[in-house]
């Protein structure tokens, strides 16, 4: 059994996931806080956690046994909540995106680094048993180096209500980009984090406080709603090392179905790891792939890998491997500096959007 005892700060959806794997880990979750007293109350009561507060800082006031906090609040609060968590001496598991820019991500990892404690993202589609089977055949040099990848997580339907914190840039930092940003950092992961040199990129707003475009999830429309975010984004990111990244990521698009991959192609293989939807955001209708692509006797030959179906889609697996981290028995999925390139990426496709050219990445 797990002696870590583990607070979490927000109480929305998400906790879905974060507390039921804390208790497969064996860890303890004695308190969770949020604004909305509903809601705390609701978790309280469905997962059997003692006590609940309206505040973070209340919380670790109340609890100094906490040793691990769950963060999982709107985007707009990640570093400032992660940052005084980290501050106070606990080890911090961070919702995506990392942060709202580069600056944050590089102020939570000093954090991370000043106080000596852990501090990971929930980049759940890294736990997911497709990517990590990919990522032993490249980690054993079974690819090679990756040249070029492309990134897409693509819907036709899929705005998330209008006027809550995910359409508005103050609170969320942007649309589908920062939102669906596990592809990107997927394919950076599968690059080994190269450092960027430059970034290309367009963003569209077809579409927008289109209700023909809600998708089936999602937080429920304002009286007067603020939908000031992008609803489309292409772009090309160059690396120093000459490898390229191509990526595509939208919530209303017309497209077939809705898209979730990563492609690569290596100097030895090629690969690409996919999910796609019949209907947009219905998890039922899925179908996954994952797949290598070599040259073998004078043949072309497509590998599939066949890997354990995980339904909560590497959420739970994520949070596990968090609390194995700390405890010293597995190597973690993420690291702090990985967080700061990848949002160096997500900023440079904003900046390069709004201006029409290039940013370069100092």
């Amino acid at each position: 059994m797990s002696d870590l005892i583990v607070g979490i700060v927000g109480a929305g959806g998400i906790t879905d996931y974060h507390i039921p794997a804390y208790q497969e880990a064996e860890a303890t979750v004695v308190a969770i806080c949020d604004p909305i007293t509903e809601r705390t109350e609701g978790q309280a009561e469905k997962y059997g956690i003692p006590n609940t507060f309206a505040s973070m800082e209340e919380m670790l006031k109340e609890c100094p046994e906490i040793q691990a906090v769950s963060v999982c609040v709107p985007n707009k609060f990640h570093a400032e909540v992660a940052i005084a968590c980290l501050n106070a001496g606990k080890h911090v598991f961070c919702e995506k995106p990392p942060a709202l820019n580069a600056q944050e991500a590089t102020d939570m990892a000093g954090a991370a680094a000043d106080n000596e404690k852990i501090l990971m993202f929930d980049f759940n589609n890294r736990a997911r048993p497709e990517a990590q089977a990919l990522m032993k055949y490249i980690e054993n040099g079974d690819v090679g180096t990756i040249n070029s990848a492309q990134a897409l997580w693509i819907r036709r339907t899929g705005i998330p209500g209008f006027g809550g914190w995910f359409t508005q840039k103050a609170m969320s930092g942007g649309g589908p980009v920062i939102d669906l940003l596990h592809m990107i950092d997927l394919a950076l992961y599968f690059m080994q984090f190269p450092k960027p040199q430059w970034v290309l990129a367009s963003t569209f707003e077809d579409f927008t406080g289109n209700p023909d475009f809600k998708g089936p999830w999602g937080i429920p429309d304002a009286d007067d709603p603020i939908v000031d975010v992008e609803m489309a984004a292409h772009a090309f990111v160059r690396f120093e090392t000459g490898q390229v990244l191509y990526t595509r990521n939208s919530w209303a698009e017309l497209n077939k179905r809705e898209e979730v991959s990563v492609t690569f192609q290596g100097t030895k293989a090629g690969g690409m790891i996919r999910r796609l939807f019949e209907r947009d955001g219905i998890d039922e209708t899925a179908i996954d792939d994952c797949e290598l692509y070599v040259q073998e006797n004078g043949k072309s030959v497509n590998r599939q890998i066949i890997v354990e179906p995980d339904e909560k889609m590497g959420r739970e697996a994520a949070v596990i491997n968090f609390v194995q981290t700390i405890e010293g028995t597995a190597k973690p999925f993420s690291q702090p500096e990985e967080a700061i390139i990848l949002m160096q990426v997500i900023e440079a496709i904003y900046e390069s959007a709004d201006c029409g050219e290039p940013i370069e990445i100092n």
